[in-house]
């Protein structure tokens, strides 16, 4: 599956807000070493390098899109390409900053325990992860997939997203690895002013990568189109026009 870089940062400042409330959450202390996994288009490194900023900071994404993007922003960051699932760099880390990318990613029992083995002792794993698939938005998905022609191509897609757990697992997993694990879930609604097209976009620079990756250029036009009318169902235009998007998102920050 590939990301665009350039899609993904059409609605940077609503994608980023998340970031900073995260970052905002860290406790205080010495931060000499950080990274950002699925680092994307280098927008939360940016937060990083500038609330670090003595701190040698480093970010990975799977995408060497990203990647090249991150690289343009930061250029006196070292980012790597690399597979996320199989990221193996033992650190220590003072921080581990992973927004929106552990929720593609399986077996969260064992990975984040891993993910917290790497840090220094008082250091911090920080996640952000979209708490979306039951949103209309991730169910009309699911229903356009199942319903069309491609319906056999589309019949993994949805998989590909793990089911995010409840707050209390995640605090279940992590407790007897750290001595403090904050979890809280935050909805933002989002205004996107070019109606229900803009709720298209948006998941075009995100969860609808899996359904579009498989299809041809006729095939994703055609479920385009069915998912706009979908939406334009499900999220009614406001009076002046916009939408408003509920995004619903669940905050961890484990402290070893």
């Amino acid at each position: 599956m590939t990301w665009s870089a350039k899609q993904y940062v059409a609605f940077e400042d609503e994608r980023t807000r998340p970031a900073r409330d995260l970052l905002a959450a860290l406790p205080p202390g010495d931060v000499r070493s950080a990274i950002d996994i699925g680092c994307g288009p280098g927008n939360s490194t940016q937060l990083l390098v500038e609330r670090f900023s003595g701190a040698t900071v480093r970010g990975v994404d799977s995408s060497a899109d990203m990647i090249e993007a991150a690289r343009q922003r930061l250029p006196q960051v070292q980012f790597d390409t690399v597979d996320i699932g199989s990221w193996n760099d033992s650190g220590p880390f003072d921080v581990i900053f992973a927004n929106a990318v552990l929720q593609w990613l399986p077996d969260h029992d064992t990975l984040l325990p891993s993910l917290v083995a790497r840090l220094t002792e008082g250091g911090s794993l920080a996640i952000q992860m979209p708490d979306t698939l039951d949103q209309p938005s991730h169910r009309l998905m699911r229903e356009v997939a199942a319903d069309g022609p491609w319906a056999s191509q589309l019949a993994d897609a949805a998989g590909q997203r793990t089911d995010i757990a409840s707050a209390s697992d995640y605090y279940s997993m992590l407790k007897p690895h750290c001595s403090r694990v904050d979890v809280w879930l935050t909805t933002y609604h989002h205004p996107l002013a070019q109606g229900a097209s803009g709720v298209v976009e948006w998941f075009k620079g995100s969860g609808l990568r899996p359904f579009l990756h498989p299809l041809d250029d006729t095939e994703k036009t055609q479920f385009l189109e069915q998912y706009l009318a979908a939406v334009e169902q499900a999220y009614p235009v406001l009076p002046d026009g916009s939408v408003l998007l509920p995004f619903p998102r669940l905050f961890i920050v484990a402290t070893r």
